[in-house]
């Protein structure tokens, strides 16, 4: 089951600080509960600014924006060092004209913002996770 935020308003140059992570069974579909996770925000389900979505079956970050539905071009970043069972802190920042997740090791991966949001509405996370704490900034 994923967490759904649907009231808090993400304003560009905001952080999302999303401290732990830990792996837990769910009733998420198997691909979430086992390969891989996923951070979504935008405005609504059908229109994500972020795609977040770390894959531990091939060993990459892929990034994407959802627009109407649709899926926009993947971004692929190559530099994985998510484990099963391990315990990280992600932050997510809000910049305005890109978003910006620095990985637990100090890594960076951009995204830019395709829909040109300036606040974001809905935050979606799926997977074989449990979130231990969350703050926006």
């Amino acid at each position: 089951m994923g967490v759904r935020i649907q009231t808090r308003r993400v304003v560009s140059g905001s952080v999302v600080s999303i401290p732990q992570f830990s792996h837990v069974q769910d009733e998420e579909p198997a691909i979430f509960l086992t390969q891989c996770f996923a951070i979504n925000l935008g405005c609504k389900s059908s229109d994500l600014a972020l795609h977040f979505n770390p894959r531990f079956n091939e060993s990459v970050i892929v990034c994407n924006s959802l627009c109407s539905d649709n899926w926009q071009q993947e971004q692929r970043d190559k530099h994985f060092n998510f484990y099963k069972g391990s315990t990280v802190k992600i932050i997510v920042e809000f910049l305005g004209d890109k978003f910006l997740v620095k990985l637990p090791d100090g890594h960076e991966v951009e995204f830019p913002n395709r829909h040109g949001y300036d606040k974001i509405s809905y935050l979606n996370i799926l997977g074989g996770f449990k979130v231990t704490s969350f703050k926006v900034e």
